[in-house]
């Protein structure tokens, strides 16, 4: 694989700041919208919204770009990412990490080239499933908040029975409806969010991109 087939596919990857913690610990259970005092119809129609969003989103099979992570500690970094729906996603951080990270439709890894070491995590588990479903259902209960401005639309969302007590943020033109920043909030509250631009929709992508070495995960320690 080239660099110009998977754009700097041989180019050290970094995702420091989405801990282990983020990736395992995933969204918090949503709330009776009476307890947080939102009358049902206001619930109702914030569900509607955040659906007519996610459908579109969806319908996205896929995407490359560019991304800016911001960490807890106020580290930043960046680089170029890829997603292919169902399931698949790539960053490739910038030098001179020794990080990648890789989703293949089943597994997320992070894997540390310096160090020789991978974490492995089922992608059901994370909240990195959200992002890279084929259809984003937002009625079961998931939708913790809706908040509408001018220039942004920001969803939080939330299930315990999947992913945890973390939560996903996710930040979307009003108007047409692109996914601009997502933000994972950890069990301890910490926050690693991702800004997306000069995205490409419908792009071709080679299943190369995000082939995970299972090989090395399953030879470490030996």
């Amino acid at each position: 694989m080239t660099d110009t087939e998977t754009g700097h596919f041989e180019q050290d990857t970094k995702f420091p700041s989405l801990s282990r913690r983020a990736f395992v610990g995933g969204l918090a259970v949503f709330a009776a919208l009476t307890f947080i005092g939102l009358p049902l119809e206001h619930a109702q129609a914030q569900t509607a919204i955040a659906q007519k969003i996610a459908d579109h989103f969806a319908s996205v099979k896929t995407m490359s770009g560019e991304f800016v992570q911001f960490g807890p500690r106020g580290e930043q970094t960046g680089g170029k990412f890829f997603i292919s729906r169902p399931g698949k996603i790539r960053f490739n951080y910038e030098a001179p990490s020794p990080m990648r990270v890789i989703a293949d439709g089943k597994s997320v890894v992070i894997g540390n080239q310096k160090m020789k070491t991978w974490d492995i995590y089922p992608l059901s588990k994370t909240p990195l499933k959200l992002l890279l479903s084929d259809n984003i259902d937002l009625t079961g209960k998931m939708v913790r908040s809706v908040k509408e401005e001018a220039d942004l639309t920001t969803i939080v969302l939330g299930d315990r029975t999947v992913f945890g007590d973390a939560t996903i943020t996710l930040m979307f033109d009003p108007k047409t409806y692109d996914l601009r920043q997502w933000t994972i909030t950890d069990a301890q509250k910490k926050d690693t969010s991702v800004m997306i631009f000069n995205v490409k929709n419908g792009v071709p992508m080679d299943d190369k991109v995000f082939q995970i070495p299972y090989d090395d995960i399953n030879n470490r320690g030996k």
